[in-house]
């Protein structure tokens, strides 16, 4: 059961309201947005809530017991908050939100309707639409540990064990020219293997998309340089000078592309992998 504040309780009781609705939005990089759906700026609890932001609510679901709830709200990319750059970076993946109802005429009366996290954002032109997904949805995620055939740690974490500052596991690069969307010929600080990066993460050092990451696809040797390709286009476009940091890929089975031995005579991985565990596919007979 929810508990409203005296005051808002009496305002609502009242027939004619003045209320609307407040987002605080936390992004992964720690700034705090605000908006509101109000035609004039709001304040409090230390945040500007932006009004002529173009956000509203659009949508809005409770659910009963472990049923993830959640909602929708919709708007513009535009300067006043929201970049089509910083959504295509990844910055409002999983950012938190608090939905406030809010009494324009005293934002000291107001109650937290929400909290949550951003969840799927769909983009057409310069509108948008973002999933908001309640707190059940954490349920939804692995947590601790599991036992499986492959490997439940994340490389270079503590369980794993191999340091990714190790020259053999990590190296920068240039890019020399793009090929194709998502592809490019590049020039690496070292020699390595074929495949040493495949699966990999690649962080820009400089150009548009300096800060942010991408996954790596595949890494492949040619004539030239490097070919490296990734899973998904970064937000702008890769440029010819480009820098950019690779560190190794796991491919969850005990032993990093290319370094299969190093693995196996160190037990780099002897916390998070259990290669006695059957698969999913093995069949037992009697």
């Amino acid at each position: 059961m929810r508990d409203i504040p005296a005051a808002l309780a009496a305002h609502l009781a009242g027939g004619s309201t003045t209320l609307c609705h407040c987002w605080s939005l936390t992004r992964r990089d720690g700034l705090t947005l605000g908006f509101t759906d109000h035609d004039r700026d709001l304040v409090f609890s230390g945040i500007t809530f932006a009004a002529r932001s173009g956000l509203e609510a659009a949508e809005a679901s409770a659910e009963l017991g472990f049923a993830v709830g959640g909602g929708e709200v919709a708007g513009a990319l535009t300067s006043l908050g929201i970049a089509d750059a910083d959504v295509a970076g990844g910055l409002y993946d999983t950012a938190g939100v608090e939905t406030w109802l809010v009494d324009w005429t005293d934002p000291g009366t107001r109650l937290l309707l929400d909290v949550g996290t951003i969840g799927e954002i769909r983009r057409a032109g310069t509108a948008f639409v973002a999933e908001l997904r309640g707190l059940m949805d954490r349920l939804d995620e692995e947590r601790g540990r599991t036992f499986r055939a492959t490997c439940g740690a994340d490389l270079g974490d503590a369980r794993c064990r191999v340091d990714l500052a190790d020259p053999r596991f990590r190296t920068t690069g240039t890019v020399l020219a793009p090929a194709q969307p998502g592809e490019m010929l590049t020039a690496l600080a070292g020699a390595f293997p074929a495949g040493r990066f495949s699966g990999g993460r690649l962080t820009w050092n400089s150009g548009a998309n300096a800060g942010l990451a991408n996954d790596v696809r595949s890494h492949t040797v040619v004539e030239g340089g490097a070919r490296i390709e990734l899973w998904q286009e970064p937000p702008c476009a890769i440029a010819g000078g480009d820098r950019f940091t690779l560190t190794a890929g796991c491919d969850k089975c005990a032993r990093i592309q290319g370094l299969s031995a190093f693995i196996r005579l160190n037990g780099a991985n002897s916390e998070g992998v259990y290669p006695q565990v059957p698969p999913v596919f093995a069949r037992f007979t009697m």
